[in-house]
């Protein structure tokens, strides 16, 4: 049997690219953006009630993944390379390609008769179709006693981040328009988001990533240590 699915709305993201996106929803705080729907799922009684609901489910697709050849296992980064089923991981290359996150609500906005949801904590790419909306209950969406498998405990902080004088100051000026712009940069690197083939190539102490219409690049100092060096406008990068 078959069944067709068509979303009903898209995410915009501070997110650009891959590289750089945190490997769960939550873990960077910071990060924001808002899903724009598609009518009729733009009008306004279709979120009645949905505001008194701190976080919500958003259902998704992995659209970047939509070609790639399905396959049985993975290599989830917290194993360093050792395969696991598809099934015991988030992964993204998946047998329907669907995604799920919860993220916080910020606020339902109405624009000219339309809803957009603005959403924190995301773990999002630009342009992400959105299959569907559902709010996060605590009561049966929280399992205190939970077992958590291979990735019970939130993932080690890796890397410890320090601005230059020059990245400061112009993160100093892109934060006026991006709220905790700073804060968003420096949990993205603690985590390294690096992939596990890029963190053993010893010569590769410079790489970078796009947040909003910014390019945020980095230094290494060292195996602990990584310094933004300069945060730039990128006229590739849409808003």
């Amino acid at each position: 049997m078959t069944h067709h699915i068509e979303p009903i709305g898209t995410v915009h993201s501070c997110f650009k690219e891959l590289f750089g996106i945190p490997r769960q929803p939550g873990l960077v705080a910071a990060a924001r953006g808002w899903i724009e729907f598609y009518p009729p799922y733009d009008r306004i009684e279709a979120f009645s009630g949905l505001a008194g609901f701190s976080h919500i489910w958003v259902t998704f697709l992995f659209h970047r993944s939509l070609d790639n050849e399905m396959s049985l296992t993975v290599r989830p980064p917290r194993k360093a390379g050792k395969r696991m089923g598809v099934f015991a991981t988030r992964a993204p290359n998946r047998p329907n390609q669907l995604g799920q996150s919860v993220v916080e609500l910020e606020q339902i906005e109405e624009r000219d008769g339309k809803v957009v949801l603005h959403i924190k904590g995301l773990d999002l790419l630009e342009g992400t179709p959105v299959i569907d909306i559902k709010p996060y209950v605590p009561y049966v969406d929280a399992i205190p006693d939970a077992h958590g498998g291979f990735a019970h405990e939130r993932p080690e902080q890796r890397l410890q981040v320090s601005f230059s004088d020059k990245a400061s100051q112009q993160v100093d000026i892109f934060g006026a328009k991006y709220p905790e712009l700073r804060q968003l940069i420096n949990d993205i690197l603690q985590y390294d988001p690096r992939p596990v083939y890029l963190r053993k190539l010893a010569n590769k102490k410079r790489f970078g990533f796009l947040l909003y219409e910014l390019d945020v690049r980095i230094e290494l100092i060292d195996a602990q240590h990584a310094s933004v060096i300069e945060v730039v406008r990128c006229d590739n990068a849409a808003e």
